[in-house]
């Protein structure tokens, strides 16, 4: 479907990484970790989209890890998925790792996919933007020199 939409799929439970991939490896690029630590060493090694990451993981949770990986690179969209019904995580999620979507276990597969489209079509809003504004500085800093120059004459 579209394979320029480079996931990363953080979960300490193996079969959850292989039901993820035997879902959407026709769709998407994905990539896998097993830990917020293996997860952020692809992170620095890819150029990715969106981070997907369980809550309740050992030794980093979902919400620490999105926290790292804001401190990298603030631009993939990130997604928290638990199987608990925490409101604490949530709200953790929200404020500290600025998490775009919650999903809970089991995810239905077409709410996945959808939100999976969401989330991408923002990254890409958000890159057109982040570069019709730097193209808006330079246009004004060209405008402010030809006027400078103007005055100067």
């Amino acid at each position: 479907m579209n394979k320029n939409v480079k996931i990363l799929y953080v979960d300490d439970e193996a079969q959850n990484l292989q039901s993820f991939m035997a879902s959407f490896r026709r769709d998407f690029t994905l990539f896998t970790a097993e830990s917020g630590a293996e997860g952020l060493e692809i992170f620095k090694k890819e150029d990715l989209n969106i981070i997907l990451t369980d809550q309740r993981m050992p030794n980093m949770t979902g919400i620490e890890f999105l926290e790292e990986v804001q401190k990298i690179d603030p631009e993939p969209m990130r997604i928290l998925i638990t199987g608990y019904s925490d409101i604490n995580a949530v709200v953790d999620a929200i404020n500290r790792g600025q998490v775009y979507r919650y999903l809970n276990k089991p995810w239905n597969h077409d709410d996945f996919k959808s939100t999976i489209l969401s989330a991408y079509e923002v990254y890409q809003l958000r890159r057109e933007n982040k570069e019709l504004l730097n193209k808006l500085e330079r246009a004004n800093e060209q405008l402010e020199f030809l006027l400078r120059q103007k005055l100067l004459s």
